[in-house]
């Protein structure tokens, strides 16, 4: 994710048209939250707009966030009848506005979690819930995992710093939700492999997910390393015809008190 279009690394058109699983998995989050009509909820990481649009049917008022321009202007022009907003999650410029803040596949991608939590209590009005579910400790380790092997066989060092996610323990995220003043009410970390679309499916999250990981290298590199990292993980990750990613959930619900 990126402040400008220029440097802007998301496909929202690639998102919708190979991902949409992403939203879908997410509807089972919104249950969770349990939305009422009139609640004004902040969806954090909203991506190109399924899941805000969802919530403004019921008759919420919702606002949807995203540090991708790409992924904020597919949303608008999906949904012109709800607001989306550039931000990013580490400095969120809200105070007590929100019943709710809801969050689905998003905060796997913010490295710095305690000033996003810090910002998203202080958006909660006294007595507001937080619901969110992202990539957990464990989350896609066999994908990334062969990506690392597969440039190092190719002699590529690859730094710390390309990984681009966080994915954190129950326990580590539940105590730094404590930290900045939530009462955890849920936390769950669980398994939930998840299929990719098409013969081409590994190769396409890659390309949507884990660009970043490839990052100096040419075109032509970049397809050889991938066909390898292919070619290592069939065995383990194609099944009946379809490539499974192995995706590890955490999902927690906290309360401002």
């Amino acid at each position: 994710m990126a402040e400008t279009v220029k440097a802007d690394s998301w496909n929202a058109s690639l998102y919708d048209s190979k991902h949409a699983f992403v939203s879908q998995y997410g509807e089972d989050l919104v249950k969770l939250l349990a939305p009422q009509q009139g609640e004004s909820i902040l969806d954090l990481g909203c991506g190109t707009g399924d899941l805000a649009n969802n919530l403004h049917q019921i008759g919420v008022h919702i606002i949807g966030i995203d540090k991708s321009e790409n992924m904020v202007q597919q949303a608008q022009n999906k949904y012109p009848d709800i607001i989306f907003n550039v931000e990013d999650a580490v400095s969120l410029p809200f105070t007590n506005e929100f019943d709710a803040v809801f969050s689905n596949a998003t905060l796997h991608w913010v490295k710095e979690p305690k000033p996003a939590l810090q910002g998203i209590y202080h958006a909660l009005k006294q007595g507001g819930r937080f619901v969110a579910e992202f990539g957990g400790k464990g989350n896609v380790q066999t994908i990334t995992d062969e990506i690392i092997n597969q440039l190092r066989i190719y002699g590529i060092d690859f730094r710390s710093g390309q990984f681009p996610w966080y994915y954190p323990s129950i326990g580590e995220y539940a105590a730094l939700m404590e930290q900045v003043g939530f009462r955890v009410t849920l936390a769950q970390h669980y398994d939930r492999p998840t299929p990719l679309e098409g013969e081409n499916g590994l190769r396409n999250w890659i390309e949507m997910f884990a660009f970043s990981m490839f990052e100096g290298l040419s075109a032509e590199t970049k397809a050889l390393i991938m066909n390898r990292v292919e070619k290592a993980l069939k065995e383990v990750l194609y099944q009946n015809g379809q490539w499974h990613a192995d995706y590890k959930r955490i999902r927690v619900v906290g309360v401002k008190e």
